[in-house]
């Protein structure tokens, strides 16, 4: 079977222009749509090896945080794609400025509907730009204690005491009041409260509350444990007992272990933990109509 390439080649080249579709009048061909592709490609692959160089480069000559430099990285990753589209865009033939007014209505639309996206976007560059939070961190949002793991352009990976992971969009850290627990220093100054009955020595009660402060071994060293009495109850005297750890994470199995000791050195102290009470004082003459009825009874 003989094959002529000359017959060949013009069905190729006819395969290859031939119109696909049209865009704001631009007729877009099998080889233009090919030449586009290519060149997006080529532009994340440039991007890629400009932010492992830069990332080597910077790390190793300025002194920039992680999180300011992974943000830079990553602005840099989107800005070098979104002209690479351009470009590829601009070769193909189609002009930008006539598709952009052609599509005017339909971005504002597409803006409306993506304004959160780009409200966690913007919140997310800000947060890696500030370094007010970071990976590893210890935050309390919205009454939750969680373990920030990954920060990323638009959510936040963290962990919860329960070992759940939980995707939170980055605008919840911008626009709500966040603890960290970890924004200058390990340091965390734990406490719990413990109420005695009006009728224990006060003075033992304190002493006994130091000691075991001072026994706990996790503790930090400095500043030393701080016994304060907080309030007169209803039914007891309450205490605070307040040391310092190294490791907000573990604050809740710190506490239970306070606790623990507290309650077994009150045992060995015999000093008693107060619960409500209530006293019933009755009027005589309920008191005598008791009494008439016990007596009939």
């Amino acid at each position: 079977m003989n094959i002529n390439i000359n017959e060949i080649s013009p069905q190729v080249a006819k395969f290859f222009t031939t119109p696909l579709f049209a865009i704001s009048g631009t007729e877009v061909t099998l080889f233009s749509l090919t030449v586009f592709i290519v060149i997006v490609i080529c532009t994340v692959g440039v991007s890629f090896v400009l932010q492992r160089g830069l990332k080597k480069g910077l790390s190793h000559r300025f002194d920039i945080r992680e999180g300011t430099l992974e943000a830079l990285l990553r602005l840099m990753h989107y800005t070098i794609v979104l002209v690479g589209f351009g470009i590829g865009l601009q070769t193909i033939g189609i002009n930008l400025s006539a598709l952009f007014a052609a599509g005017a209505v339909f971005a504002i639309a597409i803006g409306f509907a993506m304004q959160n996206v780009v409200q966690n976007f913007v919140s997310g560059v800000l947060l890696l730009l500030e370094r007010t939070i970071k990976p590893g961190d210890i935050l309390e949002v919205e009454g939750t204690v969680v373990k920030v793991i990954d920060m990323r352009i638009r959510t936040t990976v963290v962990r919860t005491w329960k070992e759940e992971e939980l995707i939170m969009p980055n605008s919840i850290f911008s626009q709500s009041t966040v603890k960290n627990y970890t924004l200058r220093d390990n340091e965390f100054r734990l406490g719990v409260v413990v109420g005695v009955t009006y009728g224990s020595d006060m003075k033992k009660v304190i002493d006994v509350l130091e000691q075991t402060a001072r026994d706990i071994p996790w503790r930090l060293p400095d500043p030393e444990p701080r016994i304060l009495m907080q309030d007169f109850g209803n039914s007891s005297v309450d205490f605070g007992v307040y040391v310092s750890i190294d490791n907000p994470w573990m604050q809740r199995i710190y506490m239970s272990d306070l606790r623990k000791e507290i309650w077994f050195a009150f045992k060995d102290a015999n000093i008693t933990i107060a619960f409500p009470q209530l006293d019933v004082h009755l009027d005589p003459p309920v008191t005598e109509a008791i009494t008439d009825l016990r007596r009939v009874v």
